[in-house]
């Protein structure tokens, strides 16, 4: 929806609570029942089209056996001989002011060589941000600290050494709204939480090599379900991480996380103070190459299969797993 289809701006939410603490606004409301109101809500954030149809009786165990996990040697990168390209299904860029990755490449040697990864930008440096303009009712000037907190946040979770080896989750929590951060402290299993961040298994020893970085950031002006005013963002992004691992083929060393994740920030004149910031309202990600007990477990390691043999592929096209733009329904070899 661009931002000349917004209908008038509708009554303000920060009025005074007549109703005690315990009162919160309409569209905090709408939230918890979107994210985490009922299994079926939670399922549809964090595992989306893997998971439809789940109820509430389907039990731990199968909810982690449909996570998007390829196991441990469940991908193997490997050498594909002279074939034409295969199809693998792709998903469309989201509406609205949109950037991929721009900066130029590190150079192709070292542990990321022979895969796609060897291409990618270091770091934060494969994070572009979009151009902030004004829009819906948001000025530039907030469109950019949005960006700028999404960016922080992105960071943090997946590239901050020193929050993927610490046991304490608040680094990230704390970025977001303040009402937001009570479902992320207590909603959330640690298995759900590898989707949303990187956080290494006890033991896991990643190369000096800094992470590599793909993606795309897209943002947008819209209502929710309540009328409310919201900044609309998807970021979508490929991270490779380097292990320290036997490597007897391009790959074999390397990590690929691939999440989608939806953000919404309310604007600060429709709703209270502890409901303006960071939500997120979408969650979907997928691992190549980790090791299944640790991933059971929330944590991310190049690892072995349960049974110590190679799991086939999961794609007859490995490099697509490097690829933004691939969906993120593949099959789970866990």
């Amino acid at each position: 929806m661009s931002s000349d289809d917004l209908t008038p701006e509708p009554p303000r939410l920060d009025r005074p609570s007549g109703g005690g603490p315990e009162e919160i606004p309409d569209w905090v409301r709408q939230l918890e029942r979107e994210i985490h109101v009922g299994p079926a809500a939670r399922l549809r954030i964090w595992f989306g089209r893997h998971a439809r149809g789940l109820r509430l009786g389907v039990g731990a165990v199968l909810v982690l056996a449909l996570l998007a996990y390829v196991g441990a040697a469940g991908y193997r990168y490997v050498k594909r001989p002279a074939d034409p390209p295969r199809a693998y299904p792709t998903v469309s860029p989201p509406a609205g002011v949109q950037a991929t990755t721009a900066a130029s490449p590190p150079p192709t040697a070292g542990p990321f060589d022979g895969t796609p990864a060897g291409a990618f930008p270091e770091g934060a440096a494969g994070i572009t941000l979009p151009p902030a303009k004004a829009t819906g009712g948001f000025t530039a000037k907030q469109v950019s600290g949005t960006l700028t907190k999404i960016r922080a946040a992105l960071v943090t979770a997946r590239l901050d050494r020193a929050f993927m080896t610490a046991k304490d989750r608040e680094r990230l929590v704390r970025q977001f709204a303040p009402d937001a951060r009570r479902h992320l402290r207590e909603d959330l299993s640690d298995a759900e939480f590898l989707t949303l961040a990187t956080r290494l298994a006890p033991g896991a020893r990643l190369l000096p090599d800094q992470p590599r970085v793909k993606g795309r950031i897209t943002y947008r002006a819209t209502r929710d379900d309540q009328g409310i005013r919201v900044l609309r963002l998807t970021t979508n992004f490929v991270w490779a991480y380097a292990f320290q691992s036997p490597r007897a083929e391009p790959g074999d060393g390397v990590v690929v996380v691939h999440d989608t994740l939806v953000w919404e920030v309310p604007h600060p004149d429709d709703v209270r103070p502890r409901n303006s910031g960071l939500w997120l309202t979408d969650i979907r990600a997928y691992t190549a190459n980790v090791d299944c007990a640790a991933s059971d477990k929330g944590l991310l390691d190049i690892g072995t299969a349960r049974d110590g043999k190679p799991v086939a592929t999961p794609t007859p096209d490995p490099d697509s797993l490097y690829d933004p733009d691939r969906s993120l329904d593949i099959p789970d070899n866990c």
